[in-house]
């Protein structure tokens, strides 16, 4: 079965303009079909398949984990998936995750995740329709614009998202020397100023530093600190 397409003009927009088309375009297949269209997609993805899950739709059908998502992570696709923190509170959060931590499936949640969407090798997306993914209602996109504002948004949120659980756990499994390199790394001290006042090496302080970065899902010391504080690791 072929993918259906949307065609048109090829424009050059902001992600606010492109996405807030994306509500008048009707699904160009629905209930009986969706899955079958998205699957056929899903089983040409070539480097990676993005899973964003919105608040509110973690029973949805975009964020499920099927058998076309096993099959392409077996043949080395990477897959990256977005979860609302909210929802790992809940029951059907906790399957979600068990669910799809399998296979290298990076996972990340964050506060807020404004968009349920799937976007394949960066040139394709599929998005919720009229009756939304949890009515069996899809839509693919493949315009430039729209689908460029969904990977714009996608990486907005992954890059300050981290990996889930790191919340509940986080700052009571560190152990004490990491809560001091920690306190210190969010002062904004470097590495020689850390070893110094904790009587370390170097060495040991940039191992420590990048165990956090790797458990916060931070891409720098800034962010990492900013997470930390968010999540209350710094204490008082």
């Amino acid at each position: 079965m072929s993918t259906a397409t949307l065609a048109g003009p090829s424009t050059r927009s902001s992600s606010g303009s492109a996405l807030a088309r994306m509500a008048v375009v009707p699904p160009v297949f629905a209930s009986g079909g969706v899955r079958d269209h998205v699957d056929a997609t899903l089983a040409h993805a070539a480097r990676e398949v993005c899973v964003s899950v919105a608040s509110g739709r973690v029973n949805g059908q975009l964020a499920r984990p099927r058998r076309v998502h096993l099959a392409n992570l077996a043949r080395g696709v990477r897959y990256r998936v977005l979860l609302p923190e909210r929802t790992l509170a809940s029951v059907e959060g906790r399957r979600l995750v068990e669910a799809w931590t399998c296979g290298g499936v990076e996972l990340r949640a964050a506060p807020e995740v404004p968009l349920a969407a799937l976007v394949i090798d960066g040139t394709a997306a599929v998005l919720p329709g009229a009756g939304g993914d949890v009515a069996g209602e899809a839509a693919l996109f493949t315009l430039p614009s729209v689908v460029g504002a969904a990977v714009a948004l996608f990486e907005r949120v992954w890059e300050s998202a981290a990996p889930p659980g790191g919340a509940d756990a986080g700052a009571d499994d560190l152990a004490p020397r990491e809560r001091e390199v920690l306190v210190l790394l969010a002062s904004g001290r470097t590495d020689e100023s850390v070893a110094t006042m904790l009587g370390i090496s170097v060495r040991t302080v940039r191992r420590l530093v990048a165990g956090l970065l790797e458990r916060l899902g931070a891409r720098s010391r800034f962010e990492a600190g900013a997470k930390a504080a968010r999540r209350g690791w710094l204490g008082s």
